[in-house]
């Protein structure tokens, strides 16, 4: 049985006042729909942990620095609503554009420091928008716990920046990524690749994985980042964005991976931008 849709902030808010009157927890999952294993492995994680459950469906036009990248964003409500009627979920809350921009709206939520370089460098705007977006979805839904993957790593700690300083009452979970057999991350956008274009991206992982073995032997990033960047190419990519090693708890560059440290990856292929991240 799939969960009921609501698209009204009035509807949704009705429940919630029910569950917590109830004294149950409540777990949000965002999403932009085109829900695949990934997504369904946050709502598994948000099950096990509340006792409520809302999956948030929208495709969110501030994040989209690119017009075509939003135009060819995937929407599949239909196919999403019936992938979660196994997860048991209790809503799947789709807003309408206006109960997320209504007339007139003028606020926008910027995240400075962790927002700041890769993503954040690549596609001016597009953590404002994320940030904005989440921070709505936060207090529409009055979560205690919302969960994100990690694939999308520095979006993670933009948001738990941006709930913590807006003193926002949740908590921020991160998940492991999941990935499909070749170790390619699961995203909603892999679905735009062709089966050649899928088997070409499947040799990501691999690289960041080697990369990351020889910098936790010691290496310097900077004498091992230009075999990593021509593997990639070689590959199949046909342009890559970055290729950075940061801290993982503040995302500032580093050379050697002495403490707590990810690598992150932004390449194009067959005209589709995939991002990757892993621990070192």
């Amino acid at each position: 049985m799939t969960a009921p849709i609501i698209r009204q902030l009035a509807e949704l808010r009705a429940k919630h006042s029910d569950w917590i009157r109830a004294g149950e927890r409540v777990a949000v999952v965002p999403t932009m729909g085109a829900l695949h294993a990934g997504h369904l492995s946050l709502v598994a994680a948000a099950k096990a942990a509340c006792d409520r459950v809302i999956v948030t469906i929208f495709v969110n036009p501030k994040q989209f620095n690119n017009p075509e990248d939003l135009a060819n964003y995937p929407r599949t409500e239909h196919d999403d609503a019936i992938k979660l009627a196994p997860h048991d979920v209790d809503v799947i809350y789709v807003p309408d554009p206006g109960q997320i921009y209504p007339g007139g709206f003028a606020t926008n939520v910027s995240v400075a420091g962790v927002a700041d370089q890769m993503e954040g460098a690549c596609r001016p705007g597009h953590f404002d928008g994320v940030a904005t977006v989440v921070a709505k979805l936060f207090l529409q839904t009055g979560a205690h716990q919302a969960f994100f993957g990690e694939k999308d790593y520095q979006q993670l700690l933009v948001v738990r920046r941006m709930a913590r300083d807006l003193d926002i009452p949740i908590e921020v979970v991160g998940c492991p990524t999941v990935r499909e057999a070749s170790g390619l991350a699961m995203s909603s956008r892999n679905m735009r690749l062709s089966d050649e274009g899928t088997k070409k991206a499947g040799a990501l992982h691999p690289i960041l994985t080697a990369l990351a073995a020889r910098l936790s032997a010691g290496g310097v990033f900077a004498d091992l980042k230009k075999q990593s960047e021509a593997e990639i190419l070689a590959a199949g990519f046909e342009e890559l964005e970055y290729l950075s090693l940061c801290s993982a708890e503040d995302l500032s560059a580093v050379e050697l991976a002495q403490g707590p440290a990810r690598l992150f990856v932004a390449a194009w292929i067959e005209g589709v931008r995939l991002i990757d991240n892993i621990a070192v």
